[in-house]
This record gives structure tokens, sequence and C-alpha cells, in this order.
């Protein structure tokens, strides 16, 4: 199935959780997942079955003043 994530057309399999997504991206800690504009709580990722089409976004902190 296709995503975007971060604006960019990701594959997955069919069935893949944000846990899978995560993974795949090989994303470094901290960082946020909103699905379809709703955040995720680290706890829901394998849970949280994604679809063909979602817009998903993963957030990195900034810091500064």
């Amino acid at each position: 199935m296709n995503v975007t994530v971060n604006q960019k057309n990701i594959d997955l399999p069919d069935n893949a959780t944000v846990a899978d997504l995560v993974v795949q991206m090989q994303a470094k800690p901290p960082f946020a997942v909103a699905v379809n504009l709703q955040f995720v709580p680290k706890t829901r990722y394998a849970q949280h079955a994604l679809a063909a089409g979602d817009a998903v976004e993963v957030i990195a902190p900034v810091t500064g003043g």
C-alpha cells in the first residue's frame, strides 16, 4: 500500500502499522507521529494500522528560543 510520510510517498506492506513504518524509516527518538492529523501515542504504534492513502507526519522536536 502507498502512504504519504512527511510529504513523500512510501510503499508499505498491507496491514502495516505505525510501528512497522517507524522501523522501516529507522527513525531515531525523540519523535512524535501523527496519522491524518491525529497524534498517535507511542504506546499505540503497534496497534495503529495504516491504510492506503494515509498522511503520516513523523516530527522531531526543535529546540531553541
